[in-house]
């Protein structure tokens, strides 16, 4: 008889885990590296089996066993990193998008499937993430809050609590236990992209949902793009239904990409947070800095507001990447009233505290004297071309054209 002891499910660090979870079984195939399926389409000889498998699948939205069919359904590389993912987070399942933006558009589909189109946000959140609940784009109605004012905004047809911690690009932090309290039923969705499962797990602390743009430190490298919610098994297989209808899965090479990326998370999340922590000092103490924004929890983004022009700064750069997105090896720096939440509007956007001189910086894993070098001497820079201020009004840009949305 196996002794119990044995058979209790065994407790791993989240180093380990980031490593070993969604390749367990590769040993037993006779595999070290995780295998890539591009198969589009799945061929079986009983059409009536396959018919009773999709007919299960658009009745349930669980898994099917056996072959995917066709790969908008699954597809076990991609299945691999959404274990892997779930595990992490310490969820049932998690569902894997073509971005993270699909996978926010499935979850506020998800809901209005069930005619709850009210959504309680904080701001700041990601700009094109604030943009899409905004317009109204999915037939959505947003109410914009602080924490405090959640409960009060909640109405029967409300069908989400969404907040970001650390927030972009402010990196803001709300307590998620007290805000998780406040929902009452209705579901909290916390976009943790920032923090990563390294940092915060927020299914802990009650969100049954978590929302990833993979695309940033879950992939690590700027060479792949994806998205991602950590959930429960009930609300995944909705996710599946809507990814299934409207086409927004994650190709196979992002997901082989994606858990390859898992397996270095720890180690790159907090070797970036220790020279991120260093820089943010560092620019606490220089008198040309006018603030400094770091979350309490740690991590690799930084965020601060200079009293000179931030673009002589974004054109100063030498090291560090002048770019959109975050999460990669190298350090990246961007000015968010200009790119990230330009769509925002001017006086939306300056009310949560993206003001037009903060500076957004992600930081890589080069060299903590390297970098202060190249930032300090941008600091100091005069700019070397012309580059247009940031917008100062919703209507448009400079030429007068509509602001897009723009990569985080």
């Amino acid at each position: 008889m196996e002794n119990a002891a044995s058979a209790a499910p065994v407790t791993r660090a989240l180093a380990t885990d980031a490593v070993h979870a969604g390749r367990e079984d590769l040993a037993e195939l006779g595999l070290h590296a995780p295998p890539l399926d591009l198969s589009t389409t799945y061929p079986s000889y009983d059409a009536a089996g396959e018919a009773a498998r999709i007919d299960a699948f658009a009745t349930t939205g669980a898994r099917p066993e056996g072959p995917p069919v066709y790969a908008r359904l699954d597809n076990p590389t991609t299945a691999r990193f959404e274990t892997a993912l779930a595990k992490l987070e310490g969820t049932e399942s998690a569902v894997a998008f073509a971005s993270g933006m699909a996978a926010l558009t499935a979850v506020l589909l998800v809901r209005a499937s069930m005619g709850l189109r009210h959504v309680v946000a904080v701001r700041p959140l990601y700009g094109c993430s604030d943009h899409l609940l905004n317009a109204g784009l999915l037939g959505t109605e947003v109410t914009w809050t602080d924490p405090a004012g959640i409960a009060d905004a909640l109405r029967p047809d409300t069908g989400l609590v969404m907040v970001e911690t650390p927030a972009n690009p402010t990196l803001a932090e709300v307590d998620l236990r007290a805000v998780r309290h406040a929902c009452g039923s209705v579901p909290l969705l916390v976009d943790s992209t920032f923090a990563t499962p390294v940092l915060q797990r927020p299914a802990e602390d009650g969100a049954r949902l978590v929302l990833h743009s993979a695309t940033k430190y879950l992939g690590g490298h700027g060479d792949v793009m994806g998205g991602v919610v950590a959930c429960d098994e009930e609300f995944a297989c909705k996710l599946r239904q809507v990814r299934f209808a409207t086409g927004g899965v994650l190709h196979p090479m992002a997901g082989y990409l994606l858990l390859r990326g898992l397996s270095t998370l720890p180690v790159r999340v907090r070797a970036a947070s220790t020279t991120a922590a260093d820089l943010a000092r560092r620019l606490t103490t220089d008198p040309r800095v006018a603030r400094v924004h770091y979350p309490s929890i740690g991590g690799a983004m930084v965020s601060f507001e200079v009293y000179g022009d931030p673009h002589d700064v974004i054109a100063g750069v030498r090291l560090i990447t002048p770019a959109v997105s975050l999460g990669s090896v190298d350090t990246l720096i961007q000015h968010p009233a200009s790119i990230s939440h330009r769509i925002v509007d001017v006086n939306d956007r300056r009310s949560a505290g993206v003001s037009d001189r903060l500076l957004r910086m992600s930081v890589g894993l080069e060299d903590v004297e390297d970098l202060w070098r190249d930032l300090t001497e941008a600091l100091s820079a005069r700019p070397a071309r012309s580059v247009p201020s940031a917008p100062s009004a919703r209507s448009g840009s400079a030429d007068g054209r509509e602001p897009q949305p723009v990569g985080r």
